[in-house]
């Protein structure tokens, strides 16, 4: 019996250790990221805007390419009144995801808070053909209807 493992059975149980390894780190990563999350979204919930903030940042540090942080984020800023930052916010999830219809319609409530219905109206239109493109056309008209509504008011 020997007391050493030979050479390939070395290398082999280097390797599961180091698989063992990687996946307790993502293991513990997807854990304080989901509990960052719901953190947020508890924040959030309760009004506390700053503190959902904060949560929510926490998150995007861990993993900036979360779509639904990154609109909940926006969705804390037009709360504390940071329309600007929201729609950034609401702009980077639709350069990375353009066929995400939320953030359209987050971002065209951020344009209209600014006073800029023209570019609301345009994403509104984005919205409604990403709707119709989806085949989800009760929301397409939802939308059809806002835009006749918006398209009253702009000709007052």
């Amino acid at each position: 019996m020997e007391m050493f493992p030979s050479g390939s059975n070395l290398i082999a149980t280097i390797i599961v250790l180091s698989s063992v390894c990687i996946l307790i780190y993502f293991a513990i990563k997807t854990l304080i990221t989901s509990n960052r999350f719901q953190k947020g979204l508890t924040l959030f919930q309760q009004k506390d805007y700053e503190a959902a903030e904060i949560a929510f940042r926490g998150v995007i540090a861990i993993n900036s390419t979360n779509d639904v942080v990154h609109l909940l984020l926006g969705d804390c800023l037009i709360q504390q009144d940071r329309v600007g930052d929201a729609i950034a916010e609401f702009q980077y999830v639709i350069q990375r995801a353009p066929k995400k219809v939320d953030a359209y319609l987050r971002l065209s409530n951020a344009l209209i808070a600014q006073g800029n219905k023209s570019e609301a109206i345009s994403n509104l239109e984005k919205s409604r053909d990403l709707f119709q493109a989806q085949r989800q056309l009760q929301k397409a008209e939802q939308v059809n209807q806002l835009l006749q509504k918006l398209d009253i008011k702009r000709s007052v």
